[in-house]
């Protein structure tokens, strides 16, 4: 195991609670809980759509809690990512392109839900697609995603990996085991895996959401994620 793959590992492992990005998902499922507080006291209910998620993710808030505030949780994957679990009394589960959510009408749900999923969608035209299918479908919402001026990249757990030439990171991850990935077996492969890893920065991420709220998440004096929030006009 590379050096790399053990800071992703120990550090960036979010089912242990001793690593750092358990912690901050834990600081970060306060503001999905206001959200989720200030919508039951509005609705009765609160119904979410989360694009790109997972169950595991949600162990981040109390099953009980997510019961007593009436929660019914839509979470939306590619169809390549099938067989989905079977649905239960708070999750249900349907194939889709965030980019293109084709079968959902304006507002259906009262929050919509992102965490680390815009940086990994595709190309700027991508981006905006998925941007505005995010705003189009929801009252509000919450979307997380980590910060391109951060000095470590997180998917690959190596310093200033994401301010490389786009062909010097191909041939790094040609070379080596990185982060979550190992070393690719061809050109292709790399490239494809680079390029499957975009992150944003702040003022992209403002011209993408106009109206949001963006909160930084910091570790000492850098901002290391950044959560975007934002409640429609009634």
């Amino acid at each position: 195991m590379g050096i790399t793959q053990f800071f992703a590992r120990k550090l960036m492992n979010y089912q242990s609670e001793k690593s750092l990005a358990f912690k901050m998902r834990k600081k970060r499922a306060e503001r999905i809980k206001m959200l989720i507080v200030e919508c039951y006291r509005k609705h009765g209910n609160v119904n979410i759509i989360d694009i790109g998620g997972s169950v595991l993710y949600w162990n981040i808030i109390p099953t009980s809690f997510l019961m007593e505030n009436k929660v019914r949780i839509s979470i939306v994957n590619l169809p390549s990512d099938m067989p989905f679990p079977e649905d239960d009394h708070i999750f249900s589960f349907q194939a889709g392109d965030g980019c293109n959510l084709v079968n959902i009408e304006d507002d259906s749900f009262h929050i919509a839900h992102s965490n680390s999923v815009i940086e990994h969608v595709g190309d700027d035209s991508r981006r905006i697609m998925f941007a505005h299918e995010f705003r189009r479908v929801a009252r509000s919402y919450y979307l997380q995603t980590p910060n391109f001026w951060f000095p470590i990249e997180p998917h690959f757990a190596a310093p200033f990996f994401h301010w490389l030439p786009e062909q010097l990171r191909i041939k790094l991850i040609s070379n080596f085991d990185l982060g979550y990935y190992n070393k690719a077996k061809n050109y292709q492969e790399a490239k494809e895996v680079v390029d499957s890893c975009n992150l944003l920065s702040m003022g992209e991420l403002s011209t993408l959401f106009p109206k949001a709220v963006i909160h930084k998440e910091k570790i000492a004096l850098f901002t290391k994620s950044l959560v975007l929030i934002e409640h429609k006009a009634a």
